[in-house]
């Protein structure tokens, strides 16, 4: 099957977690502190997004389907945009949008700082994710996304400083990144090549 027939999957599919997260908010099912487990959900999604965007290639490789490569992009989007929900509700529930908190927390604590570095990282991905874009750059365009690697890599950090109560979740996030890091090395340059 061809990859333009796999396009419109990968959207809604990206949707789900948003959707659950909307109906858990509205069923007023997000617990005692809900803007805070509001937040800390966004900010899962995100990376769950992440590594979803990266595995892309080696499924379609392993499963023989490559129309699945076509989902990099959409989970790479909805990964931004599920980060960008995550800092604003962040910011908005959280701080207020209050000047001395915000700044206070962006200069005094290392793991927003780290989490802040992760989102920059992803911006100039988002900007250019359009076929115009990496037709313009060439090769630049695969260097320059290659800043998902170190923006995965921060959002483990984060993540893992974030996390109240054991690391479980953190060793799956960094098994998953470091088998999808092996993979794209024992592939060498055809995977590198998009």
């Amino acid at each position: 099957m061809k990859s333009k027939h796999w396009t419109w999957v990968g959207w809604p599919l990206g949707a789900l977690p948003l959707a659950w997260i909307t109906m858990q908010a509205a069923g007023g099912q997000l617990g005692p502190d809900p803007a805070e487990t509001l937040v800390e959900l966004l900010g899962w999604w995100s990376l769950v997004m992440l590594l979803a965007c990266l595995t892309m290639r080696p499924a379609a490789q392993l499963l023989k389907v490559p129309g699945l490569v076509i989902w990099r992009r959409t989970f790479g989007l909805w990964a931004f945009g599920y980060v960008c929900m995550h800092f604003l509700a962040w910011a908005t529930l959280l701080l207020g949008w209050d000047p001395s908190f915000l700044g206070e927390e962006l200069t005094k604590r290392p793991y927003i700082i780290i989490g802040m570095l992760a989102w920059l990282a992803l911006w100039p991905l988002a900007l250019t994710s359009t076929r115009q874009s990496r037709r313009r750059l060439g090769r630049k365009w695969v260097k320059l996304h290659r800043l998902i690697f170190p923006a995965v890599l921060l959002g483990v950090v984060h993540q893992s400083w974030v996390q109240k109560s054991g690391y479980g979740e953190t060793l799956i996030f960094v098994s998953v990144l470091l088998i999808l890091l092996l993979y794209r090395i024992l592939h060498g340059r055809n995977m590198i090549r998009k």
